[in-house]
């Protein structure tokens, strides 16, 4: 499995995965993702250690959308020191605090400096972002643009079954976001919520130009095949290879992926560009083939 590239993990401070209730009171969306003792939380050892086990080259380290800054800033800490410890291995996405955009744009310098690669995972019901009108996003997201980052965020479906973390990020909220900002290099987590469907539209396919859509959490949304069904509309240039690990375990997604005709030992070039080459370019790195 040379080459793999997982485009969506989580990554927490030891102190936060050993004690999480000492953080509720100061994010009560963390707290309803994260209450229960089964929502598995994960160290960089422990990520890399996964990542060792399966084969797999490295991983995109996504921060939790929380609003508070100090969280922000000492969460961005931790993934920006594990990246330093792991190169190679971690890619560090970080988190800023929206309601101040002045401190937003000077953290996400800092955290350029520092050898950060993206911004995310946005969570705009936890982080009160509306995005009926994200006029009010764009000093940060083109700020994020400007210093090279791709922008993750965080999308679920308008219908379906209820899970924690299931909010009112959908399709139509999205594309206003991507149609105001056409620039940016937007990561749609959980394969946007849907939007590829829509892709079907021409005019909403071509509208997609600068969009990714990732994988993470979807054996717990679709069968396999939805991710074929994907390829076909928005082309395999745009698809992640993303499992949300601890989530979701290396195996089981591999053998979800299988059932939709995917394997990283294969030959075959769409999946080739799924696993590792697609992340390789948003990431500035040579392809894994």
């Amino acid at each position: 499995m040379a080459g793999i590239i997982d485009f969506h993990v989580h990554i927490f401070p030891p102190e936060i995965v050993a004690r999480r209730e000492a953080v509720f009171d100061r994010d009560r969306y963390f707290a309803w993702l994260y209450g229960r003792r089964s929502a598995r939380l994960a160290t960089a050892e422990d990520l890399v250690a996964a990542l060792d086990e399966a084969g797999i080259r490295a991983a995109v380290a996504m921060n939790f959308g929380w609003s508070d800054p100090d969280l922000c800033r000492r969460t961005n800490d931790y993934l920006l020191e594990a990246g330093r410890r792991f190169p190679g291995r971690v890619y560090p996405c970080v988190m800023v605090p929206f309601a101040d955009p002045v401190a937003a744009i000077a953290e996400l310098e800092r955290a350029a400096r520092a050898g950060a690669v993206g911004l995310g995972e946005i969570m705009p019901d936890g982080q009160g972002l509306d995005l009926d009108r994200p006029e009010g996003l764009g000093p940060i997201v083109s700020a994020a643009a400007r210093l090279g980052f791709f922008v993750v965020v965080h999308a679920s479906e308008p219908v379906g079954h209820s899970y924690p973390g299931k909010g009112t990020v959908w399709p139509q909220r999205l594309e206003r976001l991507y149609s105001l900002f056409p620039d940016v290099r937007f990561v749609f987590a959980h394969l946007g919520g849907g939007l590829p469907f829509y892709g079907l539209m021409p005019e909403v396919k071509a509208a997609l130009r600068n969009v990714w859509f990732d994988t993470a959490a979807l054996p717990f949304l679709y069968e396999p095949e939805a991710v074929r069904i994907v390829a076909g509309i928005v082309g395999p240039d745009r698809l992640l290879f993303g499992t949300d690990f601890p989530l979701i375990g290396y195996s089981r997604m591999l053998d979800y992926l299988g059932r939709a005709g995917l394997s990283p030992t294969g030959d075959s070039p769409e999946a080739w560009k799924f696993f590792g080459t697609n992340a390789c370019r948003l990431l500035g790195l040579e392809g894994t083939r």
